[in-house]
């Protein structure tokens, strides 16, 4: 696989939608009750993992607090700079807004030059350096006419407005873009180094493909180059045999988490672990004990496509949270260590339609960000929304 140039591997696009990628409903009344999903299979701990001494309770809550900001179009990926205000991307107007956490005023920084919005690709994850207080940088994933790739561009909040990011410096491109599954979650870890959530377009064999860079969570420098530490020391891949990452976290222990849509039966919550094969296209949820091949990672829980179809992923209070596209609800995953204590829980069935994308706050709330406006949804009065949540 090269880094910083464009692979041969270009996915043909799909034009169906598959059920992990269908549209919502109009909102619902809200529900608060708890909802399993058909079954909730346990992880295998990591390599020193313990279970937590103050697990969270089996039965969580949530309260909408306020809504901080409403008009956004199509909003997808969203940061959380020092000082607590948000930056959102726009996927299909390529621009880039901060919004603030105090008032919700909304102030654009400009848009991303390349982006090439058309199905599910635009202008996808962003998220700010590890070293933002000094060198100001915004990390963006995007769509072009040939390939999904990433960039970074000085934020200089002092200039006019839409006029605050600077030229694009591209660290990675060649991620093979479709009509689908171009993933596009971005986040710095723990250890500074960049995660990228890829989809395979459609082509479900560049998941199991470790050429390609589609279908893998990717681990890299600020600088877009292999991570040390990574399973093979000339590559970015971090782990492969995925149909579409859109979601990214870490525990208070530093685990990796991820979502990814299923095709038509399972959607996954899955603990990351770096070499791992997470079975995709040979598998879609549990392997059922190894019966289709060795060496499968199960998720540590799986939902029906219809509940879930998921995108954004936070840990607070103990638990991952889940926004749901097509199922329309915000799951929560109490965790002991690497296991569940409970069945998910769902909450806000149908109040706000599909939701996109869910980050945590300093303080242990969380921001919400529905998905009305992009193409899929039913955009009711003020769509799209960042909703403010008390958790716990």
């Amino acid at each position: 696989m090269q880094r910083r140039s464009q692979t041969a591997v270009l996915a043909a696009a799909s034009l169906l939608l598959v059920a992990g990628c269908s549209s919502g409903g109009a909102p619902q009344g809200g529900d608060n009750s708890a909802a399993a999903p058909s079954k909730s299979p346990g992880a295998a701990a990591s390599p020193g993992a313990k279970p937590s001494s103050t697990a969270p309770p089996a039965k969580g809550s949530v309260k909408v607090t306020r809504t901080l900001t409403t008009g956004l179009m199509s909003p997808w990926g969203v940061a959380v700079l020092p000082g607590g205000d948000l930056l959102v991307a726009s996927r299909d107007t390529g621009k880039i807004v901060r919004v603030s956490a105090d008032n919700g005023k909304k102030t654009e920084l400009g848009s991303v030059p390349g982006v090439d919005p058309g199905g599910e690709g635009g202008l996808l994850g962003i998220a700010v350096s590890s070293t933002f207080g000094a060198d100001h940088q915004v990390y963006a994933y995007f769509t072009t006419a040939s390939d999904n790739r990433i960039a970074r561009m000085n934020y200089d909040e002092k200039r006019p407005q839409g006029n605050q990011l600077g030229a694009p410096d591209t660290i990675f491109k060649g991620i093979p873009k479709g009509q689908l599954h171009n993933g596009g979650r971005i986040a710095f870890g723990p250890d500074k180094m960049l995660y990228v959530g890829t989809g395979e377009t459609g082509d479900s064999g560049l998941a199991q493909d470790k050429d390609s860079p589609a279908g893998k969570i990717l681990r890299m420098t600020p600088e877009g180059e292999p991570a040390h530490g990574n399973p093979e020391a000339d590559s970015v891949v971090y782990d492969y045999g995925h149909r579409n990452v859109q979601g990214l976290a870490w525990d208070r222990d530093k685990r990796l988490w991820a979502s990814e849509f299923g095709q038509d039966t399972w959607d996954e919550l899955n603990l990351i672990e770096p070499g791992k094969n997470y079975g995709w296209p040979e598998v879609e949820g549990e392997a059922k004990g190894g019966s289709k091949g060795p060496g499968f990672v199960d998720p540590v829980e799986q939902w029906k496509t219809a509940d879930a179809s998921p995108s954004g992923i936070a840990y607070a209070k103990g638990s991952i949270w889940m926004a749901s596209l097509r199922g329309e609800r915000l799951w929560r995953i109490p965790l002991n260590g690497t296991k569940p204590v409970a069945a998910p829980q769902a909450f806000l069935k149908g109040t706000y339609g599909r939701l996109r994308t869910v980050v945590a706050a300093d303080d242990g709330a969380l921001w919400l960000v529905t998905s009305n406006t992009d193409g899929r949804g039913t955009p009711h009065k003020g769509d799209d929304r960042i909703l403010r949540l008390k958790v716990s």
